[in-house]
């Protein structure tokens, strides 16, 4: 028997440790699957989260739904690999374990690059762990036993085989261009890396002199300091202000360089003053305008072709070179980019050449993790040849190969790969993969697998001095192999073989450009396949009101705080956690303590599980609402005492299900036919969602089924037969039988989205149950009696419709809501029995009536049932519909007709009062100016709610006086 009180502590932690050591992650295919005909694969790669990283609301709610789809298929008898793993996330890795150096007062150079290196895995081993254990927590079903982590020695295998062949094939080169470079963590970081707001900030109008002595362009410019780089002034070729200054020069102020007065069209002339200094070195659009111009020879003709490298690795300008002379002023050398703007303003404001400064907002990009500001930097770097690799990958797409859902996200796919740069794949960090390159004393390059193979390739003896190249590799490029290289590739592995292609990525929809293009791109080079059928894409989650979780807004939830709870003042201490701002930190806390006040009650892993699925609306973001999550915890209760109810009346009695039927016949009532049929329908209605990724869907339909009809409808109408002295034992077996068949059909339908609390009712239920093909899949991929995520999931038979039953069983329903009803208008106790009047009853209606008159007297609480040939015969009466017939319940003597009156006065002049005092604060227009849209929306409903209800309660005042 289940405990009295369903608790989601007692069960979760242990049932996990359970499946976990039991083995039954793993997915079981070809000879271990001991099927002569195997069932097609399925598999999910987790995109791997950062080995540094905790769980957050989108990973909880990422992988709630690979883990239902994942069951899901295992439980069709699938072969089904979860791929488990961890990123080592370059940057994120490298500055955890360097803060903790510093606060050891060491730096890694201090260690020197094999023993900081030997540090970061040591960390790695004693708490990098982390996220692996919060996805159990989750109850995520992955297959542990082959955990893969991209520094592994086979991935790393992989990235140095993809390396080399890409390098020989000439779609890896080595080139100077333009970075996002991190002055703190001086490395170049990609995009995705760069954080991008806006911020206060100025803008300054500058003379730059003519050099035909007839004036000066005014240039405007939010950074001053590069103006030292400035190859060209940019105007546009269609404004008439400047047409005839185009092809004249300028004199660079403070710089002794004159610089030619171009058209682009990058010049806007409604922005500012229409003139744009163009510095090629330190800004992406001026890159690219230099690179439409620089064959021009008033360009080429500028230092270095125009290209003008001003900073060093710290965002410093740097010293001129031999070979340069006194091409940047030697007065601003080593001053701080910042510290170089107020020296450079200051001395144009003494040369007359500042005109204005004015207050202006723009976007800042910074690092994402250092915080400092990105410059654009120009430096070596290594580069992926890309349009080659996405050309194919788009033709995948655009074939049908690999679909987008929903489908709308393929055009976000092809707007950024019809314009794909080459890829950056180069890092100056010390964590990740090491570019396996190497130069000997002259520059020369040599790529190879390993030392050794470049000395045997170019026949370089083991004196003759190399040394390999400094940079790692991106992280994302070892990351566009996880498809493929946690199968095992190159080695051509059964799993690479059994589960490549995978079929479904799910992922967010950030990451379409830096994860799941290069997969396409790779996966196609490699393995000539794509790397996944389905490319599910899923919004975001956000507050109950909608906005984006973040630290800064204090409304960041911890999906196991959820999930066990936490009190006030700890969850004030979470979110205040490492905040520099003191007041922040109040504003934090003050706004915590008034939103939870009692702190996060635990609602279980299932309750968030099921929120997350019903939530998950194709494409759109989720409002993650607690009472939403409080709601589903309900749901976990409902489903435990119901079954607490079957099982405490079907526990040592005969459900029918002995070998030997003899004797042991079974009678299906029409209550019994009716949710068979319902529950037929309701999983046909969830295979149907879950296999078009509708995961709100499926689970609507498991809620409705669960609690309106199972729980609601025919848990109450099984007690008359069960209770019953004249209900035969045949119809009592069938009760009970369709109860236990009912309850473990459902469990096994709602296991993928609430695995624990399914897991410990069936153990339970399973023993009472016998499987029937009507409502399981005929082969389970293992003993179906040891654990529930090896039973099979159910199908529909059409032989379990019943459409007569269900006429039936929803004309009782009405009967029984009808008469229910009447006394909760007429306030009469539900328990007291009533005698009912029946006016134009049908055939059928009177065959019902016989029928289901058990359920109508145990749950109507009818005393007598009387036919009326003649309506007019009726004494005044209250009245209710079932299509055309109409249940007439007397009134003399059931109520206290003038007390009744008097409370009914009493809630009408309330109402009236109330729709008063709201109508009065609609008519106030500054109210309605004032107030946000949806507040006087709401006060406009509750006018429209409480007049319905006050014309109900006047029909009722009414009824009641006629008596």
């Amino acid at each position: 028997m289940l405990d009295k009180t369903y608790d989601p502590q007692t069960i979760e932690t242990a049932w996990y440790q359970h499946w976990e050591q039991a083995g039954w992650f793993a997915p079981a295919f070809g000879a271990d699957q001991g099927q002569d005909a195997v069932a097609p694969p399925f598999c999910i790669m987790i995109p791997p989260p950062n080995v540094t990283g905790s769980l957050h609301m989108g990973h909880g709610f990422n992988n709630a739904i690979m883990d239902a789809l994942v069951r899901y298929h295992r439980m069709r008898g699938e072969p089904t690999l979860w791929q488990p793993g961890t990123d080592h996330a370059g940057i994120a890795t490298q500055m955890v374990v360097e803060r903790r150096l510093e606060a050891e007062g060491q730096t890694r150079h201090d260690l020197g690059r094999e023993a900081f290196i030997e540090r970061i895995w040591q960390w790695k081993t004693e708490s990098g762990g982390t996220i692996t254990q919060q996805l159990r927590r989750l109850g995520s079903s992955l297959d542990w036993q082959h955990e893969r982590f991209t520094m592994d020695a086979g991935l790393s295998n992989a990235v140095r085989e993809v390396f080399v062949r890409l390098f020989e094939e000439g779609l890896i080169y080595r080139g100077k261009r333009l970075v996002n470079w991190d002055p703190v963590l001086h490395t170049a970081i990609s995009d995705l890396e760069v954080i991008a707001e806006e911020e206060a900030g100025h803008m300054w109008d500058l003379k730059y002199p003519l050099s035909n002595g007839t004036g000066a362009m005014i240039v405007s410019t939010t950074r001053p300091e590069t103006m030292l780089g400035d190859c060209a002034v940019a105007v546009n070729p269609d404004d008439e202000r400047y047409k005839h200054l185009i092809g004249e020069t300028v004199e660079l102020p403070l710089t002794g360089r004159r610089i030619p007065i171009i058209a682009d069209e990058h010049a806007d002339p409604e922005l500012g003053t229409g003139c744009v200094k163009i510095t090629p070195a330190h800004d992406f659009n001026d890159h690219a305008v230099w690179q439409r111009h620089r064959d021009e020879t008033p360009i080429a003709d500028q230092p270095h072709g125009g290209l003008i490298n001003l900073f060093t690795i710290d965002a410093a300008i740097r010293a001129n070179t031999p070979e340069e002379g006194a091409l940047i002023p030697s007065a601003y050398s080593g001053l701080d980019r910042f510290a170089a703007r107020k020296r450079i303003l200051a001395d144009l404001e003494a040369q007359g050449l500042l005109v204005q400064m004015r207050e202006h907002r723009l976007m800042i990009p910074r690092g994402d993790r250092s915080g400092a500001v990105v410059e654009p930097y120009l430096t070596d770097q290594w580069y992926v040849r890309i349009e080659p690799l996405a050309k194919p990958a788009i033709k995948a797409v655009e074939d049908g190969h690999i679909r987008f859902v929903p489908d709308n996200w393929k055009n976000t796919y092809y707007e950024w790969m019809h314009n794909i740069q080459d890829w950056c794949i180069s890092r100056q960090l010390w964590w990740g993969h090491r570019i396996p390159a190497w130069y000997d004393d002259e520059g020369n390059l040599y790529v190879g697998r390993s030392e050794d193979e470049v000395r045997a390739k170019h026949g370089l003896s083991d004196a003759y001095p190399l040394r390999q190249d400094e940079d790692v590799l991106d992280t994302w490029f070892s990351s566009a192999l996880w498809p493929f290289s946690t199968l095992g590739w190159p080695e051509q592995t059964d799993r690479l073989a059994t589960f490549y292609p995978t079929s479904v990525l799910i992922t967010g929809f950030d990451i379409i450009f830096f994860w799941v293009a290069r997969m396409i791109m790779m996966g196609l080079k490699f393995m000539g396949d794509v790397p996944f059928r389905d490319v599910y894409i899923h919004g975001l989650v956000r507050d109950a009101q909608g906005n984006k979780m973040s630290k800064s807004k204090g409304n960041v939830l911890d999906p196991i705080d959820l999930i066990d709870g936490i009190e006030l003042e700890p969850l004030v201490a979470k979110r205040t956690k490492g905040m520099m701002q003191p007041q922040l930190a109040e504003k934090i806390a003050k706004q915590t303590r008034k939103e939870f006040p009692d702190g996060i009650p635990a609602f279980g892993t299932d309750a968030l599980r099921f929120t997350f699925a019903a939530l998950a609306t194709t494409g759109r973001d989720i409002k993650l609402d607690l009472g939403r999550v409080e709601g589903y915890r309900n749901f976990c209760n409902k489903l435990w005492n119901a079954s607490r109810y079957v099982l405490m009346n079907t526990e040592g009695e005969d459900c029918g299900n002995s070998a030997d039927r003899t004797g042991h016949t079974l009678e299906l009532s029409a209550a019994d036919r009716w949710i068979l049929s319902r529950l037929n329908k309701t999983v046909g209605s969830v295979r149907e969602a879950l296999d078009v990724y509708r995961f709100d869907l499926a689970a609507q339909a498991i809620y409705e089924f669960t609690w309106s009809e199972f729980c609601d409808w025919y848990l109450e109408l099984s007690k008359p037969v069960l209770t019953s002295d004249t209900a035969s034992g045949a119809a009592k077996r069938g009760t009970r039988w369709t109860l236990v068949q009912t309850l473990e059909t459902l469990l096994r339908l709602a296991h993928p989205f609430m695995p624990f609390i399914t897991e410990e009712i069936w153990q339970k239920t399973r023993s009472l149950a016998s499987r029937v093909a009507a409502v399981s899949d005929p082969s389970p991929t293992d003993d179906p009696g040891a654990t529930i995520m090896l039973a099979p999931y159910p199908v529909t038979d059409n032989a379990l419709d019943a459409s007569e039953a269900e006429a039936e069983i929803d004309w009782v329903r009405q009967f029984i809501l009808g008469v229910r009803r009447i006394k909760g208008e007429m306030n009469i106790a539900p328990s007291k029995t009533l005698p009912v009047l029946i006016a134009h009853a049908g055939t059928r209606d009177r065959q019902w009536l016989e029928q289901a008159r058990p359920y109508l007297d145990f749950l109507a609480r009818t005393e007598s049932i009387s036919l009326l040939d003649d309506e007019t015969e009726a004494p005044e009466s209250a009245i209710a519909l079932v299509g055309a017939m109409k249940i007439l319940i007397p009134m003399a003597g059931l109520i206290d007709k003038d007390a009744e009156l008097k409370r009914l006065d009493k809630e009408i002049t309330k109402l009236r009062a109330d729709i008063e005092r709201i109508e009065n604060k609609l008519a106030n227009p500054s109210f309605v100016d004032k107030a946000p849209t949806a507040v006087v929306q709401k006060e406009r409903d509750r006018v429209a709610d409480q007049g319905a209800a006050l014309a109900n309660l006047s029909d009722q005042r009414e009824r009641i006086a006629a008596l």
